[in-house]
């Protein structure tokens, strides 16, 4: 079985352990891998608290700085980082940059780097989903820049989910699931051939049409038994998705730990 333990989310579980830190941005500790870092030094602090870590394997499920700037105090004790390549591009909302502030040069100088767009198996039964097909609406974000320097729409193609295989099917651990939800169930789906149990992490469920979020979790509950979202998933929706799944939604927070 394989723990999924929040390390950092927009806020924390409960009162214990003391000091626990909450912020927009997103971390956990999957097993013994780190699947993103948050926006500051918060995550790697909520670890010490929480007696999780270090972690010798680091997977970025995008490029944004709510998932990235907070790298520098788990880069020490790192061997290894998986990402997209795209993860690297500038990225912007706005004039104000949002993506990660760190050059890859400066990141490879300290950890090793694999840029992938295929599933990589990156822990024993701990899979990167790489690059995720779009047949349904995804959530892109901001602007890029191109070869060129212009700025253009960012589809976040960056955008990838963990998969956890179990003895009876696959979960899933989303980052922002700017690719969207649906795309990244199906993907992940065709991919590993098995039935997803849990779908824990931030959802990007935001639309301000409650019919549309309602069919977006009507959907997910026909297919998914378990759901845990956090992060980047409205107020909203997170009603909506504990109307649907019931006993089967689950809230968390920064301290929350998710058995898979």
């Amino acid at each position: 079985m394989t723990t999924v333990t929040v390390l950092i989310d927009n806020e924390v579980s409960g009162s214990r352990p003391k000091g626990l830190h909450a912020e927009w941005g997103f971390s956990a500790a999957v097993g013994d891998v780190l699947f993103d870092a948050g926006q500051t030094g918060f995550a790697a602090e909520n670890a010490r608290k929480l007696g999780v870590g270090p972690f010798e394997t680091i997977v970025l499920s995008h490029g944004h700085y709510d998932h990235t700037k907070g790298l520098p105090p788990f880069l020490g004790a790192a061997e290894r980082l998986y990402c997209h390549p795209a993860a690297f591009e500038q990225k912007y909302h706005g004039e104000e940059p949002i993506g990660m502030p760190y050059a890859r040069s400066w990141i490879e100088a300290q950890v090793s780097v694999t840029t992938h767009t295929d599933p990589v198996e990156v822990a024993p039964g701990i899979h990167t989903l790489g690059e995720i097909p779009r047949e349904y609406p995804d959530s892109r974000t901001g602007e890029r820049e191109d070869g060129d320097g212009h700025r253009i729409e960012d589809p976040v193609r960056d955008d990838q989910a963990l998969v956890v295989v179990g003895a009876d099917g696959i979960s899933l651990v989303l980052g922002c699931c700017h690719a969207g939800l649906r795309n990244t169930v199906v993907h992940a789906e065709a991919v590993f051939d098995e039935p997803i149990r849990t779908v824990v992490g931030g959802t990007h469920l935001r639309s301000p049409d409650p019919e549309q979020l309602r069919e977006t979790a009507t959907w997910l509950d026909e297919r998914v038994e378990r759901v845990v979202p956090t992060h980047c998933t409205s107020h909203q929706a997170r009603q909506i998705l504990h109307e649907e799944f019931g006993d089967t939604f689950e809230r968390v927070g920064a301290g929350s730990t998710i058995d898979l």
